[in-house]
């Protein structure tokens, strides 16, 4: 695939991060009483959670970048601030604290040298490895997950693979050879149950706490059950991105890594931007998801430094051309006549099942657009996926 699909010329790196960071000042100063979570393309109105849902997480991370970024103490209060707020979910019993505390507390020790932080980051870790289940090798959903409503207690998916960097990054920060053990052996059987012969991924499967046997596997937010949801895809191609970098003698997460990206480089589509669900029919109507996509120029930047030689050159093109993609035909404003406020990332693509934000700013799509513009302008060097 060429850039030659792109409509315009992309500005600089970092002209779209000053963008995101006047999107990052915008939310702050309207003082929101809960983390910002689905945010109105038009207005810039935030829809908010209390006590951050699975999403929180990704504002704190947003701030502890910008503090990155500019050097600007206010963004290190600020991240700090929400972290505080965050922390009451350290024990909370659901997988997803992958997603809460890695960008909220490993990113702020790893930019800010945050001590807190760390402390935050190894307690969680320390929890999550509390909920493993010995017997299979796998951390459940939890019952205070975000779908715990409709599934068992056995139930696991892919979107809780990110448990595994946060785990193997606390064993190292808390010494913790335990959480190591736990965290290989999610990421391994996460691969048995999700991902398929030809590297796509199934989101969710039901075990068999006694013999750990999938009994069913399916996808609960595509198009089907046995479809391609682009954020499992993505979600994939990050937690094993994310694992390979915290446990380097690993191979098979690297493989896991590399193959689930070649699937999503061969199936997305040529203007790299992918819809919602892999297996969903194409139309003028089909809903993009430029979160999904996001997520998975992050990991794509990610493999690009740890695969050596033309397949590392060929994963870090791709994510170039995904961000140019993202920047050039969804982040605000989009031409000369877009009045939107400013460094929104439009377009993102939460629930179609339950009709729930279908082409909106997702605060997930947001962070991770505005770590992969760190590291494209060098503003992250060694930090990040």
């Amino acid at each position: 695939m060429s850039t030659s699909a792109h409509n315009s010329v992309s500005p600089s790196w970092d002209a779209a991060i000053e963008r995101m960071l006047g999107r990052i000042d915008q939310t702050l100063a309207m003082n929101l009483d809960g983390f910002p979570n689905i945010g109105n393309p038009e207005t810039g109105v935030w829809t908010t959670s209390p006590d951050g849902f699975w999403t929180g997480g990704f504002w704190v991370g947003m701030l502890w970048l910008a503090g990155k970024y500019t050097g600007d103490a206010r963004y290190g209060a600020a991240a700090e601030a929400w972290l505080r707020r965050l922390e009451s979910r350290v024990e909370s019993r659901t997988v997803f604290r992958g997603l809460l505390f890695y960008p909220a507390a490993v990113m702020g020790a790893e930019t800010a040298a945050h001590g807190h932080s760390r402390e935050i980051a190894v307690d969680a870790a320390v929890s999550l490895g509390q909920q493993f289940i010995d017997s299979v090798g796998i951390i459940p959903l939890g019952n205070e997950a975000e779908e715990a409503h409709s599934v068992g207690d056995y139930d696991a998916n892919i979107d809780g693979l990110i448990a595994s960097p946060l785990m193997f990054w606390a064993a190292r920060a808390g010494s913790r050879d335990d959480l190591y053990a736990k965290a290989l052996s999610h990421a391994l059987k996460s691969a048995e149950f999700f991902v398929q012969a030809d590297a796509s991924v199934i989101q969710s499967a039901t075990f068999d706490p006694g013999t750990g046997r999938v009994s069913r596997r399916y996808t609960h937010k595509g198009i089907a059950e046995d479809s391609i949801w682009t954020r499992a895809q993505a979600w994939a191609m990050l937690g094993y991105t994310l694992s390979a970098k915290n446990a380097p003698n690993e191979q098979k997460l690297l493989d896991y890594a590399s193959a689930t990206a070649e699937w999503w480089m061969k199936n997305v589509p040529a203007d790299y931007v992918a819809y919602w669900d892999f297996s969903a029919p194409v139309t003028p109507a089909t809903w993009r998801d430029t979160s999904g996509t996001a997520i998975a120029a992050s990991a794509l930047l990610g493999l690009g430094q740890l695969v050596r030689g033309e397949d590392g050159l060929r994963f870090r093109n791709h994510a170039e051309s995904t961000v140019r993609a993202l920047v050039d035909r969804h982040l605000t404003p989009v031409g000369n006549t877009d009045r939107r406020p400013q460094g929104i990332l439009g377009d993102g693509c939460f629930d179609v099942r339950h009709n729930n934000a279908l082409a909106n700013e997702l605060i997930w799509g947001d962070y991770f657009l505005f770590e992969s513009l760190g590291r494209l302008a060098g503003r992250l060097d060694g930090i990040g996926a």
